[in-house]
């Protein structure tokens, strides 16, 4: 009987991996049958409120949901290769109210402000912006436009910048929880919502600092492509939210209307309105020619490993081996010159962040220069990975620096004595215990601690100076757990020029030896994994059972595909260092 069931679990084991497959097969055709191709007049519309990710998802069913997220790259590249087509006459784009961080809302605005160099159109519209919520970064973003329109009953809520935090210190002391950590130094704040109940002088200082060269950096921005003063910007912020008349009169806003107002007036007669991830994937990205640059990414916490990716989770994580495996690949590749190592993350693990830092060394030291360019976030492990780059490029307004480190547990003695538990132990080694949450640190303990944080310390500064080539004394100075702004980080020696992707394209084309508009295939590394490799990855480590090799998979899926071309034939056509906060 055993054997039996045995048997027969295989068996729907098999079953059901082929049915998922299947399944994922099935969807893809029945969503490329009868694809049309691009009009030859369209405006290209952009819905903000879906949200923009640093990448897109590697996890085929997220990539079949409607209204998934943009990916920052496609829109930056849908926006080039849009100003240079001429069967595109103009932008539409929608946005209310969606988190996109500040950095993120650079690289766009400096997108939107090069396709209207090519003379086209760029409208806005909103029903609201940031209706009884914050509006600023989205209308910092919607003032890079030729044009904003604003539903009558809609408002601006340019109300300015602010970060708040809880702090628990109190809440733990009553359920008798005591956190015991440290950190290096007074700037390393990533705790302190644990061990204090306000924010410290040297927290307040650091985040005063971020949020005065934001609201800078906005104000300047929307004074300079709404044609008002940076005073007259200040006085509207103190004011908002505006309602819709107030802000036409102030020309924060071009237009009053209605969505299908603004549609008949941007699209003409015989334009058809086509979405920006419609677009891409029919006419392609550019930077696919040319002298080959390699393209890693590190998203997400710094931890040890690999990354697995399955098609029924999604999430970003700069798995410390699968960067590592890119690089590789990039230094061992005789044909790419050049790496562009693109990263937004607040840090993790001390270990894994210095397993990636060594293959940027590795990659220098082969003959291939690294570019750094940074997105919302880059600071403490999402520094410590990238600092040894030739050249670093951050936004005006990335969160990037916190070099410090800090350690420590929370004490749960009080707690379990509250609940009438009491945990007993034995152990050998005087510190064994030390990682343990029902008893703190012992002085022996503690020194050890200690000793590890000020050796990390010393660690990530000393790279960190040599990487750019700051004297030791100084980096302390600039050191010290702080986060800055991208702006400030340059005035301070941790980056080298302000800008987006394009910006540190330019750098590694210049650093390879190429001409500045010299053709460039941009390669991405690892690639995206197939559907069927992350379905075997869902599977288990050995994919089928019974024998059923991952090739065989694969090969059903390569005896599919031509199979759906066919059919879309048939269609109309034939075609632990953490940062303090995380920003988002």
């Amino acid at each position: 009987m055993r054997l039996i069931g045995r048997i027969l679990r295989t068996f729907l084991a098999i079953v059901g991996g082929f049915a998922v497959l299947l399944i994922l097969v099935g969807v893809y055709v029945a969503a490329t049958v009868g694809e049309e191709e691009l009009p030859d007049k369209m405006v290209l519309t952009l819905d903000l409120d879906r949200g923009v990710t640093e990448i897109g998802s590697d996890n085929p069913l997220a990539q079949l949901a409607p209204g998934r997220p943009y990916a920052l790259r496609d829109l930056v590249d849908v926006l080039d290769a849009a100003a240079r087509d001429d069967r595109v006459t103009g932008l539409l784009a929608h946005v209310r109210g969606t988190r996109i961080g500040m950095a993120r809302a650079q690289e766009l605005r400096s997108a939107v402000l090069e396709f209207r160099r090519s003379g086209k159109p760029a409208v806005l519209f909103s029903e609201s912006i940031g209706e009884f919520g914050a509006g600023t970064v989205e209308y910092f973003l919607a003032s890079a436009f030729g044009q904003i329109w604003l539903q009558p009953s809609g408002d601006v809520s340019l109300t300015g910048f602010m970060i708040e935090s809880p702090f628990v210190r109190g809440a733990l002391q009553e359920l008798g929880i005591e956190p015991q950590f440290a950190a290096r130094h007074e700037y390393k704040t990533a705790a302190e919502i644990l061990t204090e109940k306000e924010l410290t002088p040297e927290g307040r200082s650091s985040l005063e600092g971020l949020l005065s060269a934001w609201y800078q950096q906005a104000g300047a921005a929307i004074a300079e492509n709404r044609g008002l003063t940076v005073e007259k910007v200040d006085r509207l912020v103190d004011r908002a939210p505006l309602t819709a008349a107030e802000a036409l009169e102030a020309k924060l806003v071009d237009r009053l209307g209605y969505r299908d107002e603004v549609e008949g007036y941007i699209k003409g007669a015989g334009a058809k309105f086509v979405d920006a991830a419609e677009f891409l994937r029919k006419a392609g990205r550019p930077h696919q020619s040319g002298t080959r640059i390699a393209l890693i990414y590190g998203v997400g916490e710094v931890r040890s490993g690999e990354g697995r990716g399955s098609p029924l989770a999604d999430g970003a994580v700069m798995a410390a081996d699968t960067v590592a495996k890119a690089f590789d690949k990039a230094i061992s590749d005789p044909t790419i010159r050049a790496i562009l190592f693109r990263i937004d993350s607040p840090g993790g693990s001390y270990v894994a962040s210095d397993t990636v830092w060594r293959q940027v060394t590795r990659a220098k030291a082969a003959g291939k220069p690294v570019v750094v360019s940074m997105g919302n976030i880059a600071a403490s492990g999402g520094y410590f990975v990238g600092m040894a780059a030739d050249r670093i490029i951050a936004q005006p307004g990335t969160v990037t620096g916190s070099i410090g480190v800090f350690s420590g547990k929370l004490v749960l003695n009080d707690f379990w004595g509250k609940l009438g538990i009491n945990w007993d132990e034995v152990h050998r080694g005087a510190n064994a215990p030390m990682w343990s949450m029902n008893q703190g640190f012992s002085e022996s303990a503690w020194r050890r601690i200690n000793a590890l944080l000020d050796r990390i310390y010393q660690d990530f500064t000393a790279k960190a100076a040599q990487g750019r080539d700051i004297p030791a004394p100084r980096m302390d100075e600039v050191a010290r757990g702080r986060i800055w702004s991208g702006s400030a980080a340059k005035e301070v020696g941790l980056v080298d020029d302000l800008g987006g992707l394009a910006t540190a394209l330019a750098h590694a084309r210049e650093l390879a030896g190429l001409a500045s508009d010299a053709p460039v295939e941009l390669v991405r590394l690892p690639a995206p994994k197939r559907p069927v490799e992350l379905l075997l990855e869902m599977l288990g480590e050995d994919g089928f059972p019974l024998g059923i090799a991952d090739r065989d998979v694969a090969a059903l899926v390569d005896f599919v595909r031509p199979l759906a071309r066919h059919v879309r034939s048939l269609g109309p056509t034939a075609g632990e260092l953490r940062a303090p906060l995380v920003l988002d």
